[in-house]
């Protein structure tokens, strides 16, 4: 059960991934019913650090902290920080007992040099892909993810997708209803499609077309019927051609990829909080048949709906508990 974080901060750390990890965990919800976790910053030593603008980051405890923490967290900083053989130590220490490290943007290189992503799936801010490899050939990166797990390790790429990576974490650990109140409290999307390819091309550029939110909310409530990119084209009154342009400039993918990641964010809503058999969700979730559902499931989220099922039913039904 998550309720010890402790985060680490060394020069150089930066504030937004700082404060992506005091919001999402260090802030106190246990008013509305959600969890309350015992939260801590931490340097070698406690002390002080320089944040990326220049200014002071005091932690108010130091390493130590690190050997009860259930999940450590390490924020971006610099790709060459320093990273002290103590933070190291500690980090490795954690993991070999059972703990887990997540890293934000740039923080996995402080992962890196704790020797810990050797074979390891993981991912990064897209500009600092090459860097990785260049240091870590033999970690498996994911460019194109917005965080990945590969078992105590959590890695995610830029600023935002750290809120994602968090949110993950949330989710795995007490269901879908929690992650989606936290979400809904900082005013973010609980989940989101696509990867960071989609910020990787130029800038969208200025199009003619009127915007496809009334034709996006439209699909959404209709998931169940069929739908092609013809069918909705004309929908929008436009040619094929321009439809899947127009759609990929707004939403940074194809109509295709776009409606299946929405199919399975239903299918996991209604696997999560109903009894339905796996073939009536596929069919509620436009798949028609199970089979299908498990093809994409397996694709996308490799695993099975059952084993999702499972896997988050038991994360909603475990108590959330306030940190002592």
């Amino acid at each position: 059960m998550l309720k010890d974080v402790a985060v680490i901060v060394l020069d150089g750390v930066a504030p937004f991934e700082l404060g992506v990890l005091c919001e999402v965990f260090g802030t106190d919800r246990s008013a509305q019913g959600l969890p309350l976790y015992d939260f801590a910053i931490c340097s070698p030593g406690a002390r002080a650090v320089t944040a990326q603008q220049g200014f002071a980051v005091t932690p108010t405890h130091d390493l130590d902290r690190l050997e009860t923490a259930d999940l450590i967290g390490v924020p971006a900083c610099g790709i060459d920080v320093v990273v002290p053989e103590e933070v190291s130590a500690a980090l490795r220490r954690a993991v070999d007992r059972g703990a887990r490290v997540i890293s934000l943007c740039t923080g996995i290189f402080v992962l890196h040099e704790a020797g810990l992503l050797e074979g390891r799936r993981c991912t990064t801010h897209w500009m600092h892909v090459g860097e990785l490899l260049t240091v870590c050939p033999d970690s498996k990166i994911e460019p194109d993810l917005l965080y990945v797990q590969d078992g105590p390790l959590i890695t995610s790429a830029g600023s935002a997708a750290g809120i994602d990576a968090c949110l993950y974490v949330l989710r795995t650990e007490h269901g879908s209803k929690v992650a989606n109140a936290v979400a809904r409290r900082m005013v973010i999307p609980p989940h989101r499609g696509g990867g960071q390819r989609q910020y990787i091309e130029a800038p969208v550029p200025s199009a003619e077309a009127e915007t496809l939110a009334p034709l996006l909310d439209w699909v959404v409530e209709h998931l169940d019927e069929s739908m092609t990119v013809d069918t909705l084209a004309a929908r929008s009154a436009m040619s094929a051609r321009t439809f899947a342009r127009r759609f990929r400039a707004e939403t940074g993918t194809t109509p295709h990829t776009w409606l299946t990641q929405q199919r399975l964010l239903l299918a996991e809503r209604l696997l999560e909080e109903g009894d339905d058999p796996v073939e009536v969700v596929a069919a509620r979730a436009g798949f028609g048949t199970s089979a299908v559902l498990r093809h994409h499931f397996q694709q996308h989220r490799h695993t099975t709906p059952l084993a999702f099922r499972q896997a988050f039913r038991q994360a909603a039904a475990r108590p959330v508990e306030a940190a002592s």
